[in-house]
């Protein structure tokens, strides 16, 4: 026979295929009965981690998306707010406009009645004298007829007429 070892055993080839079949036989119970279940396990595990980065992902999107729309609404609500406060601006300009042109339609009213009084003032003033006028001219008339007047005479009348109108202004 053959010797190998130091210690005088021989190479025995049954134990060696006997610790080679119960390493076969527990490699495969422990694949059937341990890596199997921990296999899935790991798989689960595996797919659920994926999940929720999918998930993750998903709502990272959605609140990108979010986001993105509530600026969109800010802008849309600035861009409206200045809108309305052109809107304000112009209607207030219009109606100071209007208020302006009203009042100067006002004044020019108030003008026109006041022409119309001084004008209507003014002919009542030049018929009164008129009426002066004419009574002194009467009056001159019957004191030239109760007297024939000279030149000086004349002159005397006349300024005294003009002296009797100015007193009664």
């Amino acid at each position: 026979m053959f010797v190998l070892g130091a210690g005088g055993q021989g190479f025995n080839g049954g134990d060696i295929a006997f610790q080679l079949l119960m390493f076969l036989l527990l490699m495969f119970l422990l694949r059937k009965y341990a890596f199997g279940p921990l296999m899935g396990v790991m798989k689960q595990r595996e797919e659920h981690i994926a999940n929720e980065i999918e998930q993750a992902e998903k709502h990272h999107q959605e609140a990108k998306k979010l986001a993105e729309e509530q600026r969109e609404l800010m802008k849309k609500s600035r861009q409206e707010a200045q809108a309305l406060i052109e809107e304000a601006r112009k209607l207030g300009e219009e109606q100071k406009e209007q208020i302006i042109q009203a009042a100067r339609a006002e004044a020019e009213r108030l003008k026109e009645v006041a022409k119309q009084e001084i004008a209507q003032e003014k002919e009542q003033a030049m018929a009164a004298l008129r009426q002066q006028v004419a009574s002194l001219s009467v009056l001159i008339a019957s004191k030239v007829i109760e007297k024939e007047l000279s030149e000086q005479d004349q002159a005397k009348l006349i300024s005294e007429y003009i002296q009797e109108v100015g007193e009664r202004r």
